[in-house]
């Protein structure tokens, strides 16, 4: 969208409680989190909504007039809601449950939560080139940090047509230099990428 911004690392996972200027900004501390003058928000899409309106109007929102406004409302929630959430589960179990807790009940739930949501996404991306059809939305930000999360953290093994977008999305210089503006998510990625997870399907 072009607009100037300053991003601040958060380590989320050690020495979170000494991390007082971000507990000020979300004392749940999690993230993400942005501060915009006064306003202060916590949740990923309405985060995305609110610079889209607050900052907009900008390509990456359709508005309600657009034949494909429904499926970009639907699919802007799927992406965290459906797909990122039940991963999140699984992640964060495999990492802080104890070893004896890892394999459990909720476990495969999620998993079979996150393969019923992804078919909606197959069968989408099966007439459109993105999301919400011929061209990148914020929709599709949503969608593609979900499968890229189960890509890279429990070695989702996706389809062509998943896989054929991801590296659609990923080769937008806008996802470039995102990536470069967040050294910290680049080394992880190349972390996981040489550990390389077995693959999860």
């Amino acid at each position: 969208m072009g607009i100037s911004y300053r991003l601040r690392q958060v380590d989320i996972l050690f020495g979170l409680e000494q991390d007082t200027e971000f507990l000020a900004i979300n004392p749940a501390g999690f993230i993400p989190a942005i501060e915009d003058g006064d306003t202060i928000m916590v949740e990923s899409i309405a985060i995305m909504e609110y610079l889209l309106a607050r900052h907009g109007p900008d390509p990456l929102a359709l508005t309600p007039d657009d034949p494909a406004f429904s499926a970009y409302q639907q699919f802007l929630h799927l992406g965290e809601a459906g797909l990122a959430g039940p991963i999140n589960a699984i992640v964060a179990t495999n990492i802080l449950a104890p070893e004896a807790d890892r394999h459990n009940w909720t476990m495969g739930w999620a998993l079979d939560l996150f393969k019923s949501r992804l078919g909606l996404v197959t069968r989408q991306l099966a007439s459109t080139p993105y999301i919400a059809g011929d061209r990148f939305t914020a929709a599709d930000i949503s969608v593609t940090y979900a499968l890229e999360f189960a890509q890279r953290t429990i070695g989702f093994a996706f389809g062509a047509v998943e896989l054929d977008y991801i590296a659609r999305s990923a080769a937008r210089e806008g996802y470039r230099r995102a990536m470069d503006r967040c050294p910290a998510t680049k080394a992880w990625v190349v972390t996981l990428a040489a550990s390389s997870p077995a693959n999860c399907t």
